[in-house]
């Protein structure tokens, strides 16, 4: 809808609305002295194109000739109106498309510490989220002009490119960067993604998707530091990982922690990892008042600052800060209480 309201846009349909009325009232003029449609259509044609052909009938009365007259006017213009606005559409749209990817090419170049998110689809899309309401810096690669598309839309930085090139990993600043997930559906694709990565990133954290089990050896031979299976974890993980590393490991390592899992899941229990996002309704609460609005839906166990603090058992009056990683522990189908700590949230 907002391209249409641009300028370009709409000189185009303008003039070509105004051509077409303009021909559509001239047939109607020849048909009422007499003429075929037929005939009355190809007049018109030949008049607003400027072809030249002789007429089709002679132009022998005043009235067939005040309406010629009229559509070498009106529809001349209009023709010339409608050229001049479609050339100046294709040359904005190619410009603007120019002007809009050198910007984004300066904006990744200036990256640092980010993250560079392979493939956005259904994982992909997830992860872009839970980053962005951690306050995360993140580029996503992604191959499909469509995908692209709705990544732009909501305001991402993005490469249309094959993230499985090296040359795009490194426009995509890879040096720099702090981690990189490839979620992509191929686990062969995501495997030489993250060879590739690692050759070019020693230091950087890198998270693959795998699609089998047994995928899982060759992704962390290849220099993978987590393998993530869809079946068993979602993009909100594959983000909590790359944002909350500390918390996520807590809660994911360990035979303790397991035990712990299977024994809070007897009583009906689960611990979660959340972001409050910026904008939601528990961000900049207390945990004394988010567990006073949400009852017995939740306890607040653990808090992972943005910054990088860790803070274990937290007291009442601490304050739950916009990107901080909330460790809850709660009833099972508690999905309402926790929308609290979406952006937009009632």
């Amino acid at each position: 809808m907002k391209s249409l309201l641009n300028s370009p846009t709409r000189n185009l349909l303008g003039g070509v609305l105004f051509v077409l009325t303009v021909g559509s009232l001239a047939v109607v003029g020849y048909v009422s002295q007499g003429w075929s449609f037929g005939d009355a259509l190809y007049m018109v044609v030949l008049t607003i194109f400027t072809v030249g052909y002789d007429e089709v009938q002679p132009i022998a009365t005043g009235p067939l000739r005040a309406i010629t007259m009229g559509l070498i006017v009106t529809g001349c213009t209009g023709m010339i109106f409608v050229t001049g606005a479609l050339v100046q559409f294709i040359t904005l749209s190619g410009i603007q498309q120019i002007l809009d990817h050198k910007h984004m090419t300066r904006q990744i170049e200036h990256l640092r510490n980010h993250v560079i998110v392979c493939g956005f689809g259904r994982i992909g899309a997830m992860v872009a989220r839970e980053l962005k309401a951690g306050g995360a810096q993140f580029v996503i690669l992604e191959r499909s002009a469509e995908r692209i598309e709705e990544a732009r839309e909501l305001g991402y930085l993005c490469l249309h490119a094959d993230a499985s090139d090296e040359t795009v990993l490194q426009q995509a600043g890879v040096e720099h960067a702090r981690a990189l997930a490839t979620v992509l559906p191929d686990d062969a694709v995501n495997v030489f993604i993250t060879l590739s990565a690692r050759s070019l990133n020693k230091s950087m954290m890198i998270i693959a998707r795998g699609e089998v089990p047994s995928t899982v050896s060759k992704l962390r031979y290849a220099g993978a530091n987590e393998v993530v299976l869809p079946a068993h974890i979602g993009g909100e993980r594959v983000a909590e990982i790359i944002l909350y590393p500390a918390a996520a490991k807590a809660m994911q390592h360990g035979n303790r922690t397991h035990v712990m899992e299977k024994e809070l899941h007897s009583l009906g229990l689960e611990l979660e990892l959340v972001v409050a996002e910026q904008g939601s309704v528990f961000a900049g609460r207390t945990v004394d008042e988010i567990e006073r609005e949400v009852g017995p839906a939740f306890f607040i166990v653990g808090i992972d600052r943005h910054s990088g603090e860790m803070i274990g058992r937290p007291d009442g009056s601490t304050r739950i800060e916009p990107a901080d990683g909330v460790v809850i522990l709660g009833r099972a189908n508690r999905a309402e209480a926790l929308r609290g700590f979406q952006a937009g949230a009632d």
